[in-house]
């Protein structure tokens, strides 16, 4: 089980942000183009320099060891980068249920990355963060490039981790009808603060 929280949380001449994600929930965040959304994830997984607190489990991020806490507080990015030309080099240890669940047999693991739709790699690399077992997911539009089966397929097995790893997510997403399917509350992002809206404002 794990909690997630900000507290006064600036970068980049934004904020200060405040927001606590409980265990086992998961809260939609919006915003217009450019608010900081992305940002706002980046600075919570420390990849960009920030100011204030930000708290796992009551545990400071400056407490723990930076790659430790970006295996604990698992983003995925809109666009995930790959490193080598095989797919299958870029795991170490997977579920074969989920590769099942997101519509894949083994032979993926055997194509190159080239060969990928967007689609294809924007589920793969879900995949790929999940292996880790972070505690909190920072997820960034993860089905922007799918189709409503592949969108479908990643927002259940999203919602089998989440329940299995009781843990906290905070997911992007500019889709009213996703938010009320995948979120338990909903915020809104602008460039000086974070506010709550309900679920008729959708």
């Amino acid at each position: 089980m794990a909690s997630l929280s900000i507290h006064d949380l600036s970068f980049q001449q934004r904020g200060p942000y405040n927001l606590r994600v409980e265990s086992n929930e998961c809260v939609s965040l919006t915003g217009p183009s450019g608010a900081g959304k992305s940002l706002l994830l980046r600075a919570i997984a420390d990849l960009d320099p920030h100011q204030g607190d930000v708290l796992l489990n009551d545990k400071a991020c400056s407490a723990i060891p930076a790659p430790q806490w970006r295996r604990l507080v698992g983003l995925l990015p809109a666009k995930s980068a790959w490193w080598f030309d095989i797919v299958g080099d870029h795991f170490r240890d997977y579920k074969p249920e989920w590769l099942s669940a997101l519509g894949f047999d083994a032979d993926i693991m055997r194509w190159t990355v080239s060969r990928l739709s967007s689609g294809e790699q924007q589920r793969l690399s879900l995949l790929r963060l999940l292996q880790n077992q972070p505690q909190a997911l920072l997820l960034d539009e993860p089905t922007a490039s799918l189709d409503s089966g592949n969108t479908s397929r990643v927002e259940q097995l999203i919602h089998e981790y989440q329940i299995a790893h009781q843990c906290a997510i905070l997911w992007i997403t500019h889709d009213p009808a996703q938010a009320a399917r995948i979120a338990q509350q909903h915020l809104a992002i602008n460039e000086n603060e974070i506010r709550q809206l309900e679920r008729e404002s959708l």
